[in-house]
């Protein structure tokens, strides 16, 4: 009985030293959690590009700049720029044909970045399709007017003079459906990311053209913010932009942990292709810019081609669309 008393006795001791110790900890960890700030950025669904994508919120990169970023996904860029200017986000990334569209009628936003200057999109077809101009009288399943899909066709089509009136678009929001469209036959042609190449082999679809190579001044991403975000949050985005600079560094050295995180975000199999297909590709043709320029002259490209193709109805001025100052000291951040 005394001994039993005495391992009682020893092990309440033991319970309330952990508690003295463990309870310290367990506010550094609370107050440390509570100094985060929360940066909300949206993007669109993501494919087999979510290892760059997520890199910088699931990496530890946003922690390191002070941060927390709560991703929020939207099925294209023009519900995320609604957002963004409703004040529900801080940030979007998306194609910056959106922002020019809404920066012409004056909505207050900004260009503060675009890391993937790249174009990795194509237009898939049925296999009876053989060139462009095979597309004239055929249906082509887009995305909402002035997402990327919808500007990089129509810059297509300029391109080899085929007016967009002799073509039906079909609207459909995100990537998978559109390809789901096609394989199914409920479309000739549609607009995807270069990541459906397996899939479009195994469903014997064909690539009818590699948007990349026809369209080399075409910008698939940047980052876009509200005049809001400028003025409320000035010193919190350059951090945000620098864990991304980060995210995007580490994701382009580690080719396995980047394909890994693409598959836990979009549910897949790790013997999936896309991702791994998608990465090597984008390394091959250096489409992800870690230091996220803003390239002018490929943004004035894009404005001058919404503008022949009506989306824009009068030019704007690019240099009134971008800020690269706080990217200029988010380039400082990285450095430190």
């Amino acid at each position: 009985m005394a001994l039993r008393d005495r391992a009682g006795r020893r092990e309440a001791t033991y319970r309330l030293l952990s508690a003295f110790l463990i309870a310290p900890m367990l506010l550094i960890f609370q107050a440390k959690a509570e100094e985060l700030k929360v940066w909300r950025h949206g993007i669109v669904e993501p494919n087999s590009d979510a290892g760059f994508v997520f890199m910088a919120s699931k990496g530890g990169f946003a922690e390191k700049q002070g941060l927390t970023i709560e991703i929020v996904q939207f099925k294209g860029d023009p519900l995320a720029l609604r957002a963004l200017l409703a004040g529900e986000l801080d940030s979007y990334e998306g194609s910056p044909g959106a922002p020019i569209l809404a920066g012409s009628r004056g909505a207050d936003i900004k260009i503060a970045g675009c890391y993937w200057p790249v174009m990795t999109y194509e237009i898939y077809s049925k296999q009876s399709l053989n060139s462009v101009a095979d597309l004239k009288g055929k249906t082509l399943a887009i995305s909402s007017p002035g997402s990327q899909p919808d500007v990089m066709v129509r810059a297509v089509l300029d391109k080899y003079n085929i007016p967009a009136s002799q073509v039906s678009f079909s609207v459909l929001g995100s990537d998978s459906d559109r390809f789901k469209a096609l394989a199914a036959g409920i479309v000739d042609a549609a607009a995807d990311p270069l990541d459906y190449m397996p899939l479009a082999k195994a469903n014997g679809i064909k690539r009818l053209l590699d948007a990349g190579e026809e369209l080399p001044n075409y910008i698939k991403r940047c980052i876009t913010v509200s005049g809001k975000t400028l003025k409320d949050r000035r010193d919190d985005l350059p951090r945000f932009l620098a864990a991304e600079m980060n995210a995007l560094r580490f994701a382009l050295d580690h080719r396995d942990k980047e394909v890994s995180l693409a598959n836990e975000v979009t549910r897949r199999k790790p013997d999936d292709e896309r991702a791994a297909f998608l990465f090597d590709e984008a390394k091959r043709v250096s489409a992800v810019d870690p230091t996220m320029p803003i390239p002018t002259e490929k943004l004035a490209w894009m404005r001058d081609l919404l503008l022949k193709a009506g989306n824009l109805k009068s030019s704007v001025d690019i240099k009134t669309l971008v800020d690269d100052g706080p990217r200029e000291v988010a380039l400082k951040l990285v450095r430190q």
